[in-house]
């Protein structure tokens, strides 16, 4: 607004109707925007237009109820203040708003509402006209009015310096609003003091409505002397207390807002803020960090003190320095280097992991002999439910250290690491510093769990914000994006657990230390039954062993009738279902018990009559009759329970897994194959059948590419080898494929396969087909494939062979190559299996056959062949 008559307001104005306050003319006010009609008037004419005019609204007080949110338009209020949007802001959370900063310029009047939707457009008069008063030197002009003006103008200006003499000078924004009283005109004051001093919206609509310059100093004067004398009370009330000299700083609080008015109780807030602020030094101070973090704090700290609490950085700041204080910078605890105690508390953990122990204790030996040792990154691989998260608790506990467990799976965001930088609404640290701030020490045992599992975004990739938290050469000064100073990570124990390498980048794997955990043989899988989940179970299902008995003959058909996994996830919920059943029991027989024990349900009469001076006939009568009715309900069951046969059919139903290897094998064209997947090992049947056709290879069961070009060589290989091998097509000729069709099928047809393991099984298979010999039922083998039929070395031996010893096979074929990998399997499977060691197909195939194959020039014995390991 200015004084100028030249200068006026569109004739037409869209009307922003807003119920969080009035905004006057002279005034700046934050408006937010969320309402449909409001909505639209931002989209259409603040954001689409491009002219100064297009951005002067109308600001119109809604009186109504904000939560009323109706479609209909509610009355106007008649007056109203022409604004200038100077900023318009947008945001989506918690729901799609935009907030609008207006000054305010002059005040209009409602003529005509033209239209309604999608936004409010009025026809408007302007209603601040100044012409007669641009200069204090009317005032001495002889008209009466103008006389009381002038003099209610002087008042006025008086009482506003008084105003602006009780605050501190020392804040920029107190002496910015000094000067402005002296360079604006006189007859701006009381709509600009107004906005700024402890009113209601009910008095601002007053001072609003006064249209006549004479009524608006009359409404506002009341309300500045008002204001003057809280001031006056509040400085009495403050010289009874000698250590607090502050002046009132209220207005330093609004000068940067001046739409927000300031109240006495909020000076009492500084000095809360004050009493905070050195509380948070004094932490600052003692929190012991590095001198790189304290200055950053100090730093901080100093811009805290000078920031008024109403700022929104206020609030970000403050929970920075609370985080940094809170973080264990030199909080540590003591590890436990009793290598013998911590032998004994590994093997009551868990049984068997033995690779796994043993790296354990040589941290602990070598920590007894360096104590500034580096935390190691260590990886568990190894299939679902083997107990890879359990060991790092158990590494915890045995260390003596802190554990945390952080979720990777599904991570698609490398802020979830590194944390956000502090330029962003809702701004927070990454999970590493979060879970050290829980901690509380800076040498915990994280457990970094699915590190296979993680994603890729727009937000980045987390793999990669994973390369500096587990490199041992650089995480002692892993920067956090929130923080922004580094933090020491050397001493935290990393543990990554993951169901397989593959999915790993090459990267991150190289900075992991990678132990494999194997599935567990069915000897291994009893052991663990019987020493920790059946007394888990027992103990969460409110059972005792007096109670619940499972025999160890039990625990194995459970573990071979009722399950077929590398670990013991599903072997726990059925040993789960039997305590449920088993509680059903008990719980009957301990109704039973207690109706036969109550006494008859009479009342005082009564029990005297026949319960205390009852005969022996009238006794001996009643246990009978009690026993009666014990027998038609249900009794209760022996104690303690014993789980038989019978019993787990009855509990668990029919069996789940039945060996049918003997039964697939009974023509030819069908071998069995060992496979390796991320939840163990498994044994697959290779089914192969001929027809009269055009000499092609057909291959079904989702095969991948490596698989089919196995099947290729396999068909090249006996081809070329039919002659020595004997094998013939349907009619008689020596070439396999001559007039004839082959249909190659890999079942389990919805699951996808894929790798260069099942060449050997392809070759015997057609072998088998073409020479019309069956397959040796007990015989299991994996191994790679050359044109020139060599057999070359494959992974995964140990999962493989626990599968097929789990199917209850007698021998496995493996590639000579991989003899070495037989280290690592249990003793009693290695004496219960006949492991054949081929380095060419030659002998795979005489140990695939009873008797060995046809053909093979000086076939090599059985026996001398077969080594039992």
């Amino acid at each position: 607004m200015s004084s100028n008559s030249g200068i006026r307001i569109p004739s037409r104005l869209p009307l922003l109707l807003t119920h969080e306050g009035v905004l006057l003319p002279g005034s700046t006010m934050r408006i937010s925007v969320d309402t449909a009609r409001n909505m639209q008037l931002v989209k259409t004419r603040l954001l689409k237009g491009t002219s100064l005019k297009s951005t002067i609204i109308g600001v119109i007080p809604n009186t109504r109820d904000p939560e009323l949110d109706t479609e209909d338009l509610p009355s106007l209020h008649s007056i109203g203040t022409a604004g200038l949007a100077v900023q318009v802001v947008g945001s989506n959370w918690p729901k799609p708003h935009y907030t609008l900063l207006i000054t305010g310029l002059c005040r209009f009047r409602v003529s005509q509402l033209l239209k309604e939707v999608p936004f409010p457009l009025a026809e408007v008069e302007q209603l601040d006209k100044l012409e007669q008063y641009t200069s204090p030197r009317n005032t001495s002009e002889a008209a009466t009015p103008e006389g009381e003006l002038g003099e209610l103008s002087q008042r006025f200006y008086q009482a506003a310096v008084q105003l602006v003499g009780m605050l501190d000078m020392s804040v920029p924004v107190v002496a910015k609003l000094r000067r402005l009283l002296d360079s604006l005109p006189k007859e701006t004051l009381p709509d600009v003091l107004a906005s700024m001093i402890h009113t209601s919206n009910k008095e601002k609509l007053q001072v609003l409505d006064a249209v006549s310059l004479e009524e608006r100093f009359k409404k506002t004067l009341p309300l500045l002397t008002r204001q003057i004398e809280g001031l006056k009370l509040l400085q009495k009330t403050r010289k009874s207390r000698p250590d607090d000299d502050k002046r009132v700083r209220a207005v330093g609080k609004v000068g940067k807002f001046p739409g927000r008015p300031f109240s006495l109780d909020e000076d009492g807030d500084d000095d809360e803020d004050g009493d905070d602020n050195t509380v948070l030094e004094r932490k600052v101070k003692g929190a012991n960090m590095p001198e790189a973090a304290l200055r950053v704090c100090l730093k901080e700290l100093k811009r805290l003190k000078k920031m008024p609490q109403s700022m929104p950085e206020y609030a970000l700041t403050r929970n920075y320095l609370d985080l940094m204080v809170e973080l264990p910078w030199s909080k540590s605890t003591t590890d436990c280097l009793d290598i013998h105690s911590a032998r004994v508390l590994l093997d009551n953990d868990h049984y068997a992991m033995e690779k796994l122990k043993r790296r354990v204790l040589e941290y602990l030996a070598v920590r007894q002999l360096k104590s500034t040792l580096k935390g190691p990154i260590l990886c568990f691989v190894g299939p679902p439910g083997v107990g890879k998260t359990s060991v790092g608790r158990s590494i915890a506990r045995t260390l003596g250290r802190e554990f945390h467990r952080i979720a990777l799976g599904g991570v698609c965001d490398q802020s979830d690491i590194r944390g956000h930088r502090r330029t962003y609404v809702g701004s927070m640290p990454g999970r590493i510093i979060n879970g050290l701030k829980a901690v509380g020490v800076n040498n915990p045992v994280f457990l970094l769990d699915e590190v296979d599992k993680l994603g890729k975004s727009l937000q980045g990739d987390p793999a990669a914000a994973l390369l500096e938290v587990l490199d041992p050469e650089q995480n002692h000064s892993f920067t956090d994006h929130y923080l922004n100073v580094a933090f020491d990570l050397s001493q935290v124990l990393f543990i990554a657990t993951a169901n397989t390498t593959a999915t790993i980048p090459p990267a991150l794997l190289d900075r992991m230390e990678v132990l494999q955990v194997q599935g567990y043989t069915q000897e291994e899988k009893v052991e663990i039954a019987h020493r920790h989940l059946i007394p888990h179970q027992l103990e969460q299902h409110g059972l005792t062993p007096h109670q619940l008995q499972i025999p160890q003959d039990t625990t194995l058909d459970i573990i071979s009738k009722y399950t077929r996994e590398a670990g013991v996830r599903s072997l726990e919920r059925k040993i789960g279902a039997i305590c449920r059943a088993v509680a059903v029991k008990v719980a009957e027989g301990h109704k039973v018990t207690k109706s036969e024990a109550a006494p008859p349900e009479s009342g005082p009469q009564g029990a005297e009559q026949g319960g205390v001076h009852a005969s022996e006939g009238e006794q001996r009568r009643r246990g009978e009759e009690a026993q009666r009715v014990s027998s038609d309900m249900a009794s209760p069951p022996e104690m303690p329970i014993v789980i038989d046969h019978i019993a787990l059919k009855d509990i668990l139903g029919p069996h789940i897994f039945e060996m049918e290897v003997s039964e697939r094998l009974t023509l030819p064209g069908v071998a069995i194959g060992l496979a390796w997947t991320p939840l163990g090992g498994e044994i697959m049947f290779v089914e192969a059948s001929r027809m009269e056709g055009e000499g092609q290879l057909t291959l079904t069961g989702q095969l991948g590419d490596v698989m089919k070009e196995s099947a290729h060589l396999a068909i090249s290989w006996l081809r070329s080898n039919a002659k020595t091998y004997q094998l013939t097509n349907l009619v008689g000729g020596l070439d396999p494929l001559e007039g004839t069709d082959i249909h190659l099928h890999f079942p389990a047809g919805a699951v996808t396969k894929d790798g260069p393991s099942a060449g050997v099984t392809m070759v015997t298979v057609l072998a088998s087909l073409f020479s019309g010999r069956l397959v040796r039922s007990d015989v299991a083998m994996t191994g790679e494939i050359t044109l020139r039929g060599l057999v070359l070395p494959v992974g995964g031996i140990k999962d493989k062979v626990l599968a097929a010893h789990r199917a209850g096979l007698k021998r496995v074929i493996i590639p000579k190559r991989n003899e070495k990998d037989l280290e690592e399997i249990p003793a009693n499977v290695r004496l219960e299996l006949d492991f054949v060691g081929a380095s060419n197909l030659d002998e795979v195939l005489n140990a695939a056959f009873d008797g060995g194959f046809p053909g093979i020039s000086n076939p090599v014995t059985l026996p001398q062949i077969t080594s039992k390991l």
